[in-house]
């Protein structure tokens, strides 16, 4: 029991009861379990004038009795940084693995505070109550921490990889400034060479006269045709309307020759002749 802290009836019940549970669990994986509940003191640790009395002390089952773990039960109440300073520091010094078992709730918790005060936790488990039963749970567990018999193989660690740094950037090399590179001496100008002579123009070749121009032919004139002669005039009602004529530039219409109409002979009415009887 906590020197520091009284826990009230309803809280000690409960830890006795996780206390006995606990032992009768590790008991069937064989180990032997020496408890220490409430104010009893059955079995203690430690040398000289200081011996420490965990809630429960795990033992080898051979000849030697070899200590395998120290486990120290905590209820939501006794979580807190007294109860670390004046129990959990002491029973992490002990020479065996410290196992600490808290409330679900309280994890967290307690992994702070084991932090805080640079106390070594071999292993931290959680417990709640199902009906009458309390279930337990490993939640952290490091190097130290004994193995049961019959507990399952340890997954294999992941593979840590290190994150290299990038090379640092290699530093610029500043060239230092060229002097600048003196002018040549400006070469001579070479004399300029004598322009030649101008040769002497030939003289001109003398025109010849122009040709007189012919004077243009005279064409002599085309006869004109003859006038047609008009045609009577039943010709004119018998024969068809002529053509309306195309007019093309530059291209005289051919002349038509005149067509001959033969006049029918026209039939002449005689009057009959006074006295006469027609018949």
């Amino acid at each position: 029991m906590s020197p520091i802290l009284v826990r009230p009836v309803r809280e000690q019940l409960e830890h006795d009861r996780v206390i006995r549970q606990l032992q009768k669990d590790l008991t069937r994986r064989k180990v032997e379990v020496a408890i220490n509940p409430g104010a009893e003191q059955n079995v203690g640790l430690g040398t000289g004038s200081r011996k420490e009395f965990p809630d429960a002390i795990l033992f080898a089952t051979d000849k030697g009795r070899k200590v395998l773990a120290v486990i120290e039960v905590e209820t939501g109440e006794s979580v807190n940084h007294l109860e670390a300073m004046a129990e959990w520091a002491h029973y992490a010094r002990l020479k065996a693995p410290f196992h600490l078992y808290v409330p679900m709730g309280s994890v967290d918790v307690a992994r702070r505070l084991a932090a805080d005060n640079n106390i070594a936790l071999a292993e931290v488990f959680s417990f709640h109550q199902v009906g009458d039963l309390v279930r337990f749970a490993s939640v952290y567990r490091t190097g130290p921490a004994f193995r049961l018999p019959d507990d399952p193989p340890a997954p294999p660690e992941p593979a840590r990889t290190e994150i290299k740094s990038a090379p640092p950037a290699p530093a610029k090399v500043v060239k230092a400034a060229k002097a600048p590179v003196a002018a040549k001496p400006a070469v001579a100008a070479k004399p300029a060479v004598a322009a030649k002579p101008a040769v002497a123009a030939k003289p001109a070749v003398a025109a010849k006269p122009a040709v007189a121009a012919k004077p243009p032919a005279k064409l002599a004139p085309k006869p004109t045709p003859p006038a047609p002669k008009p045609a009577p005039v039943a010709a004119r009602k018998a024969a068809p309307p002529a053509p309306a004529k195309k007019v093309v530039k530059a291209v005289k219409p051919p002349v038509r020759k005149p067509v001959k109409v033969a006049a029918k002979p026209v039939a002449k009415k005689t009057a009959p002749k006074k006295g006469a009887k027609r018949k």
